[in-house]
């Protein structure tokens, strides 16, 4: 995704055909390494294409994504008595400590903009 939104700033900026350079800079200007190869795909992809196209292209495939967890639906009396048990446990329970947040790495993951390229 970071390759795409570089991509899309040199676009903004005025910068009509954006090359590894660019995107390259762009990063590294938040402290996130380049991967020319990444960056190249996405420019490849963008290629004789419309910013206003790439963004109505991606915002479709984005609003696909699942944004959560399936709710499941309790049935018939098993609700009453999950909600009693859990009224029970909540006067008893603890204050949680609170676990530290693993950080997020540059390194983590597919970034290409999920899938918004492909």
């Amino acid at each position: 995704m970071r390759y795409a939104a570089a991509y899309v700033l040199a676009t903004l900026a005025g910068n009509t055909n954006p090359d590894v350079a660019t995107i390259s800079k762009i990063l590294g200007s938040v402290g996130v390494d380049c991967d020319n190869t990444k960056a190249q795909k996405v420019i490849d992809a963008c290629k004789g294409k419309n910013i206003d196209q790439i963004i109505e292209e991606g915002t479709k495939k984005l609003s696909s994504l699942p944004t959560g967890g399936a709710a499941v639906a309790a049935s018939g009396s098993a609700a009453p008595a999950a909600a009693a048990d859990a009224k029970k446990g909540a006067a008893k329970e603890e204050p949680k400590k609170e676990e530290k947040k693993k950080e997020e790495s540059d390194e983590e993951g597919d970034d290409m903009g999920f899938g918004l390229f492909d």
